[in-house]
């Protein structure tokens, strides 16, 4: 379990299953997605970052608003599970509810990964990536220090050719 001043990034509860499918199924939420997932695909994705975690020794933390308990989404480290010119590698990602958005949530979590994946796992660089088309979450990138450079940006491979969100963009953290 890892805090910051308004969150806490906790393993996962049964209880967060219901509010992450809701999440999930949200289209606006989803929208850099190839599509929104079904309540069996929310749940699986969670046995699957479950799984990680134990694998790992690190994962996707379930995060919840400190001052009201509320589950809002995950923020977390995750080696990436497809090939491309910087795999293997640990990006950093987020996933909040679009009524959490707005209010720094992702930067202030993703800061609190970053800094537990460089100094207390000892990775020597995370990346993160997203369509080129996300502006909320390349800000994110940028509002946590990362680095940009054209030259690293990929069709990422889970997508079809000609797909709107095929292009991706790289950021990365050294440390």
């Amino acid at each position: 379990m890892l805090q910051t001043e308004r969150l806490i990034l906790r393993d996962w509860r049964s209880s967060d299953l219901d509010p992450f499918a809701q999440m999930n199924a949200d289209a606006e939420v989803m929208q850099y997605f190839p599509a929104p997932l079904s309540r069996q695909e929310s749940d699986q994705l969670v046995e699957r970052i479950q799984n990680h975690h134990q694998i790992h020794g690190f994962g996707l933390w379930a995060v919840e608003e400190r001052s009201t308990g509320n589950f809002i989404g995950f923020v977390g480290l995750n080696v990436t599970s497809f090939q491309a010119h910087f795999t293997p590698a640990v990006e950093v990602g987020w996933r909040l509810a679009s009524s959490f958005w707005g209010q720094g949530y992702a930067t202030e979590g993703a800061k609190k990964a970053l800094i537990h994946g460089l100094k207390t796992i000892g990775l020597p660089e995370i990346v993160s990536f997203t369509s080129r088309l996300n502006l909320r979450s390349i800000a994110v990138m940028k509002r946590l220090g990362m680095t940009y450079q054209a030259a690293d940006d990929f069709d990422h491979p889970r997508l079809p050719l000609g797909h709107p969100l095929q292009r991706h963009v790289l950021y990365r953290l050294n440390f």
